[in-house]
């Protein structure tokens, strides 16, 4: 049995967090994840906050423990939903692109445990000032946006700079993964492509099949001219969109080509103009499983891979 200081901290059982993924982690996903002992998020994305209070109670009526919100702060709609968060007593909120500091106080003031991503230290030194429970350090090999720095690299200097825990994120599929983490110095996981394939995912079919039939070189970083990268599957949209990039494309007409891309693929299935988004751990995705099964083969791999480690020492 695996014991974490993050499972403590968030009355949670496993140390494995579902990715707040945008037009994909709904009701249905986080509820399940929460069930089967994770912490289970719902992504806010660009929503207003009467669509995140109808999925909030959607899934309280499907489970009693704990769960989070995942609330992009680059959102139009993130002050409502900074206040919704509160007025429903969520009990986790998780954030992402961007410095969450003028949320925080009233965040912490309601007993919110509030975990920033991170992509780099010099946030994660912020953020813990400024009360943060715990961070996501979030590497590169993640689906979706990305900083530069690996989960290899990123994790053990973000440990090794603050205090409070640190929980790993990119490229990380199975039990092995997981393990690495904690050897990194991570006290949990979160997890999103492995995820996209789970039973209880509303996402379309064409986005599970995808991933399914993805391998080790599937997927594509597009965006970093203009600080914007985006990991994502090969597919006619993103080598449309790296080759207008190439060949010189204003922001503007990126940020147009780009616009509705995500939900085209995650919602409508459209393959053709559709935004796959997806870590590099795609290859490795193999089968649909529940979303039970797929924390319980993160947690027990990890305690195999853990326990089987002590064969190296003499």
């Amino acid at each position: 049995m695996i014991e974490s200081p993050i499972c403590e901290l968030l009355g949670i059982q496993k140390p494995v967090f579902q990715g707040g993924m945008a037009w994909i982690a709904d009701a249905s996903l986080a509820s399940a994840v929460s069930e089967a002992g994770g912490l289970g998020i719902i992504s806010a994305m660009n929503a207003n906050a009467e669509w995140l209070c109808g999925q909030i109670h959607e899934l309280r009526e499907r489970t009693d423990r704990p769960f989070g919100v995942n609330i992009m702060l680059q959102s139009p709609f993130a002050d409502e939903v900074a206040d919704l968060v509160v007025d429903e007593r969520v009990p986790v909120v998780v954030t992402g692109a961007g410095d969450p500091r003028k949320y925080m106080r009233r965040w912490n003031a309601a007993d919110i445990k509030v975990i920033p991503v991170v992509a780099q230290v010099a946030l994660a030194r912020l953020v813990e000032r400024a009360g943060a429970a715990a961070v996501v350090a979030e590497g590169g090999e993640s689906g979706g946006h990305v900083g530069e720095t690996t989960t290899m690299a990123l994790v053990p200097q973000v440990v090794d700079a603050i205090r409070i825990p640190v929980v790993a994120a990119g490229g990380i599929a199975d039990g092995r993964g997981m393990a690495a983490a904690f050897m990194l110095g991570a006290v949990g996981v979160q997890v999103g492509t492995r995820f996209l394939v789970a039973e209880e995912c509303t996402v379309s079919e064409e986005y599970k099949r995808h991933i399914l039939k993805a391998n080790d070189i599937a997927t594509i970083v597009t965006g970093r001219k203009y600080g914007g990268a985006v990991r994502c599957l090969k597919s006619p949209f993103s080598q449309r969109f790296a080759k207008a990039e190439r060949e010189g494309a204003t922001q503007d007409e990126l940020d147009a080509m780009g616009a509705g891309s995500l939900r085209k693929a995650a919602v409508d299935g459209n393959y053709e103009e559709g935004s796959f988004m997806s870590g590099q751990i795609a290859g490795m995705v193999r089968e649909r499983q529940t979303a039970r099964e797929i924390v319980d083969d993160l947690v027990d791999g990890a305690e195999r891979a853990l326990v089987g480690a002590a064969k190296w020492v003499r």
